[in-house]
């Protein structure tokens, strides 16, 4: 049974609608709860692929400077117009996203990258591996709006998400060339 939103006035500096409820909404959805709680990994693992490309952007060096620093900037740009598009969906479910760091950094399935600088090769595979990750939760999430009959979802996680980092992914491994990435 789904967790729904507390009518009674909060207390100044209060929270109004607590990370586990559901907020009433007029979409003739029966169950939004479990799709609510398949969308934030998903948004997790955006925030942190989206910071990923940022830390790489700033990192990189070598012959390839120029176009992957663009790259990399073009990615993060496009996560961080997914990242809106996904918390929002979750706010129109009722529900309440994550959006801070630390949240993100506790929920996401992507691994943690090393503070230093990697080489280039290292950067590039590092985000393909992310991008690996965040696809498969993405299918998964999908299945679940599947299954509560949630087409609005269901497209934004296929048309969008997924589609689009599908073909940063392609990009990503244009650059390593060909059977490169099983070195």
């Amino acid at each position: 049974m789904e967790k729904t939103l507390r009518t009674a006035e909060p207390r100044a500096g209060a929270e109004v609608q607590a990370f586990d409820e559901i907020a009433p909404r007029p979409l003739g959805l029966s169950r939004r709860e479990p799709v609510i709680e398949a969308l934030n990994p998903v948004l997790a693992d955006l925030l942190t692929l989206r910071d990923l490309y940022k830390k790489h952007h700033w990192q990189v060096s070598g012959p390839e400077f120029l176009e992957l620093h663009r790259l990399f900037d073009e990615h993060h740009d496009t996560l961080n117009n997914l990242i809106d598009l996904v918390g929002e969906r979750i706010r129109i479910l009722g529900g309440i996203g994550i959006a801070m760091g630390a949240d993100a950094a506790e929920m996401t399935r992507i691994p943690r990258p090393p503070r230093g600088r990697e080489s280039t090769r290292g950067q590039i595979r590092r985000l393909v591996q992310g991008h690996e990750v965040l696809l498969k939760g993405v299918r998964e999430a999908a299945k679940v709006a599947d299954r509560c009959g949630d087409p609005g979802t269901n497209d934004l996680l296929v048309g969008g998400v997924l589609r689009t980092c599908e073909m940063q992914v392609w990009f990503l491994e244009e650059h390593l060339g060909e059977g490169l990435l099983s070195q």
